[in-house]
């Protein structure tokens, strides 16, 4: 499986609900590396992409606890265990884990690869953080992009591989 997310210095990912950082570049890598795959998020990430729709032109999965829930286009899941069991139905690299926190926490241990834009920008006041794979020991980084800018915020796309 594989991990792709939008972090700071400081590995924030989020603040009140929402992205930290818009930048068209890298949503344009975000759609091209989960288009026609499977995305896998908790249901506050679901309701933080526009209109709370699931992504076009993907297979859009939700865990969450909340058991009424349902949304249209959406598979949902109630359990880390019913989550494993939908998707070992699935190519692994064809699954890409979108957030939040504590789905990144949970899932990282199930994920060989890790495609993580790096936003040259600390946010001490976020309240959602990814784990460091700088500081993980069974992470390596495989490929650094050039450097890039948007909007006075520097940022490069890093790919992590696990050890």
């Amino acid at each position: 499986m594989n991990i792709i997310a939008n972090v700071s210095k400081n590995w924030a990912i989020g603040k009140n609900g929402s992205l930290l950082f818009h930048i068209s570049a890298d949503m344009k890598f975000f759609k091209e590396h989960t288009s026609g795959n499977i995305v896998v998020m908790g249901r506050k990430t679901l309701d933080s992409l526009p209109g709370g729709r699931p992504l076009p032109n993907r297979t859009n999965i939700v865990i969450t606890r909340n058991e009424e829930f349902s949304r249209s286009n959406v598979m949902v899941c109630h359990s880390m265990d019913e989550l494993r069991s939908l998707l070992s139905g699935y190519e692994s690299g064809s699954i890409y884990v979108l957030g939040g926190e504590s789905l990144y926490r949970d899932l990282l241990p199930l994920c060989d690869t890790a495609y993580i834009t790096k936003v040259d920008k600390d946010v001490p006041d976020a309240d959602a953080f990814m784990p460091d794979l700088d500081n993980d020991p069974g992470w390596a980084i495989d490929k650094v992009s050039e450097r890039f800018e948007s909007n006075g915020l520097e940022y490069i796309f890093v790919t992590y591989k696990r050890k």
